[in-house]
């Protein structure tokens, strides 16, 4: 599977590039920190790039992950691998690439992984592209509204 959305930011692409590779920042954009305001947060690894760790485990619905920055080549790209542990065990890759283009940088935010049998079958009942699609469509607008603030 693929889920991708694309946001224009007037910002250089430096500025928005400091805001995606410092885990520690996630809170203020991630559409996912406010779904469980008690959610336990670890930071390890790197302070930001190559190497930071970010893991979280809350209520049902964020569950129990961890990502780690494998691919930092700022300020055009940076990838994480990114796994889940529950509500159910997925293991994806999360993309942002960044494109200047004069005063704006165009922010590419994917995520791509396998899609095993029991997500064929949740995709009969529900629409990843779109659930997930909203979030990253919200991230952004929060990413947007942060680097041009």
């Amino acid at each position: 599977f693929r889920i991708q959305r694309a946001a224009t930011i007037k910002a250089p692409a430096e500025k928005v590039f400091g805001l995606i590779d410092d885990f520690h920042v996630w809170p203020s954009w991630s559409p996912w920190e406010k779904l469980d305001p008690a959610m336990a947060r670890t930071h390890s690894g790197a302070a930001r790039g190559v190497g930071a760790v970010y893991e979280w485990e809350g209520n049902k619905k964020v569950g129990k992950g961890r990502m780690e920055i494998t691919t930092a080549a700022p300020p055009s790209k940076l990838v994480i691998k990114l796994d889940f542990f529950k509500p159910f065990e997925a293991h994806n890759v999360a993309e942002f690439t960044l494109e200047p283009q004069g005063d704006t940088t165009t922010v590419t935010w994917s995520m791509h992984g396998p899609q095993p049998y029991m997500m064929k079958v949740m995709t009969v009942f529900m629409n990843m592209d779109k659930m997930v699609g909203k979030d990253f469509e919200t991230g952004l607008a929060n990413l947007k509204s942060m680097a041009e603030g």
